[in-house]
């Protein structure tokens, strides 16, 4: 496996009174996608809160690089270069597509400061964000605020980038545009974590995989593999692939 990006050891979350993860193990290799698969309530999402921070772990540690970030808050993980696309998506309903995209382009203060030619190449990849680019962004369809979510994710080049399933509630054609555009940022060399159901999507784009059930990671290996084992995915997901 190729150098660690970000690793996970024996991370334990409670959130009040309830015990969701128990202790975690995952490792991130650098450049590639990694998938985190799992049941409804298997504890994806809350692995994704924990590692940016929005709650912490109880125990357990989680390591960026070399730096230890267990005890970081939110705006210093994201300070590492790390950006993450929530389940909800996280627009700014009030603010227009130019104004969302700017508020993550942390270095300009003004759209004229965005580095054009990154721009030019977002809007390659999700023309909706081009054409809506003075519209309100609460205007948007679901599927164009997906899009919209990942452009601001990625309007500055991340280290790594963590998304809770970019393709729920889209159309097919919208996940093909969404699978095309990991691919390409994946080709960039891109760390990227996802949290994906469409297994479409998850056999297309995943060099890695991380199987949880009950707060933990049961099943860790190479996408390839779990895509070839049927045996296999319906012991872990409970169908095959």
């Amino acid at each position: 496996m190729s150098d660690v990006l970000l690793k996970l050891e024996g991370v334990h979350t409670h959130i009040g009174a309830y015990h969701i993860l128990h202790g975690v193990d995952l490792v991130v290799p650098r450049g590639q996608l990694t998938l985190l698969l799992g049941r409804n309530g298997a504890g994806k999402t809350t692995t994704l809160r924990t590692i940016m921070g929005l709650w912490h772990a109880s125990q357990g540690r989680l390591h960026f690089g070399a730096q230890d970030i267990t005890a970081l808050n939110t705006p210093e993980i994201a300070g590492l270069n790390i950006a993450y696309v929530p389940e909800n998506m996280g627009i700014f309903s009030d603010l227009t597509v130019k104004e969302n995209m700017l508020l993550a382009a942390r270095k300009a203060q003004r759209a004229s400061q965005m580095d054009e030619a990154r721009l030019q190449w977002i809007f390659s990849l999700f023309p909706a964000v081009e054409k809506f680019w003075n519209h309100p962004a609460g205007k948007l369809s679901g599927g164009q605020k997906q899009m919209l979510a990942v452009a601001r994710a990625i309007v500055e080049p991340r280290e790594l980038l963590i998304v809770d399933e970019p393709s729920k509630g889209l159309a097919p054609a919208i996940i093909n545009n969404m699978i095309d555009a990991f691919a390409q940022l994946k080709a960039t060399g891109t760390t990227i974590l996802l949290v994906e159901q469409n297994i479409n999507f998850a056999k297309r784009l995943g060099d890695q995989v991380a199987v949880m059930d009950n707060g933990r990671v049961v099943h860790a290996g190479t996408m390839a593999a779990l895509a070839e084992d049927e045996a296999l995915q319906r012991s872990l997901l409970g169908l095959a692939l």
